[in-house]
């Protein structure tokens, strides 16, 4: 995990971005920029934790386009923490943390995610004040201010094979 400087002035961001995990190998997700919530939250399902070296560590899923099951990404990371959160709802929960790199517009730093089942929630991916702290200014009229998507890999069309009958002629 590589930490870069943050900018001397504050990222200018809107209710919603794009961001990366690039250590979770994921470019691309939508993420809620909630200053409601201390810690931030990433969408994870089939959490196994897992022992490496002695250490504590996750493997899980995620889907990163949200309202979709199309696109899946198998993860892998230390676990930190387990922490008590209060959900959406008021409720009380045991949530494993993970620490990423996350990649906001241009600028990338360390931080704590919990990793939640967030698949009735509107958002993937929800962007907590710990992890924004001194570093950006929200602007909770505007959307999408660090840019569009970044564009995604394209796949590559099966071409059909020509058949031998086709070529014969």
């Amino acid at each position: 995990m590589e930490a870069r400087l943050s900018p001397k002035e504050p990222l200018k961001i809107g209710w919603r971005e794009w961001v990366g995990l690039p250590d979770l190998r994921v470019g691309a997700i939508k993420a809620k920029i909630d200053t409601g919530a201390r810690t931030s939250a990433l969408h994870a399902y089939r959490i196994e934790p897992f022992r490496r070296g002695g250490a504590l560590w996750l493997r899980f899923e995620l889907h990163p386009i949200q309202r979709s099951e199309a696109m899946k990404v198998t993860c892998e990371a230390h676990a930190i923490d387990e922490r008590t959160v209060r959900n959406s709802g008021g409720g009380v929960e045991r949530r494993y943390i993970i620490k990423t790199l996350l990649k906001l517009g241009e600028a990338s730093w360390p931080i704590e995610l919990a990793l939640a089942n967030r698949d009735q929630m509107g958002f993937r991916m929800l962007l907590g004040r710990t992890a924004l702290e001194g570093r950006a200014l929200i602007e909770p009229g505007r959307s999408y201010l660090l840019g569009a998507r970044p564009p995604r890999p394209r796949r590559r069309r099966k071409t059909s094979a020509l058949r031998a009958s086709k070529l014969l002629r």
